[in-house]
């Protein structure tokens, strides 16, 4: 696997990983009690993007990493786990 494929891996799951990342540590306006004035009340106080975009970084990083690790080291290539998924 080349470090093209494993840069287009990674950025396929960060963006997919980012959606369970986001909702993480983050309060709503009606859990703080002080919901804006023309704003829906399920929106974050604060959404800490900086914060969750390290975090999955790093998750997807980690989650990769083990991918090119199974891929490496087991003589596995991507046709493989579509063959995997073909299965029925």
């Amino acid at each position: 696997m080349g470090p093209l494929t494993v840069a287009a891996v990674y950025f396929v799951t960060w963006w997919i990983m980012i959606f369970a990342v986001l909702p993480f540590g983050t309060r709503t306006q009606e859990e703080a009690g002080e919901v804006t004035l023309g704003t829906t009340p399920s929106a974050p106080m604060r959404p800490r993007l900086l914060r969750a975009a390290i975090i999955n970084s790093i998750a997807t990083a980690v989650v990769v990493f083990l991918f090119w690790a199974v891929v490496t080291y087991y003589n596995l290539s991507l046709e493989d786990f579509a063959h995997l998924l073909d299965r029925k």
